[in-house]
């Protein structure tokens, strides 16, 4: 069975504060990981995620990005979403438009979507009618 974790569990194994939540947090992924179950993510917890490394911790944006990658990346948790795709782009930290944006794309282009924006720097991207 997936487990679907929040985003203050998400921070707590990210910052590493406070330590009791976090340790709690380990032990929770440890014990689902002996039972042959999954934590998962979805990418909402992971823009949440995201915007709370830089707001409320002031994490760096390409610090942010790189830690969310990490997270997904060693295979413990998954992300249910385009998540994963999205933070394995290169150059992420500084690309136009940025991953939030992006992340909303790439769900609209799973769906079979194509998108409409205001957002001039979108119109980078496949499928995209900026609106003038």
């Amino acid at each position: 069975m997936n487990v679907g974790l929040d985003t203050s569990v998400v921070l707590r194994l990210l910052i590493g504060k406070p330590p009791a939540q976090t340790a709690v947090a380990v032990a929770f992924l440890d014990n689902l990981q002996r039972r042959g179950a999954r934590a998962v993510v979805s990418d909402l917890v992971i823009s949440e995620t995201y915007f709370a490394l830089q707001f409320h911790f002031k994490v760096t944006k390409a610090e942010a990005l790189s830690s969310l990658a990490l997270l997904l990346s060693t295979g413990e948790i998954a992300a249910t979403g385009q998540a994963g795709k999205v933070l394995a782009q290169p150059g992420l930290a500084s690309a136009k438009p940025g991953f939030v944006d992006r992340l909303i794309h790439a769900h609209y282009a799973a769906a079979g979507c194509a998108m409409a924006t205001f957002e001039k720097t979108a119109g980078k991207l496949p499928k995209v009618s900026v609106l003038k």
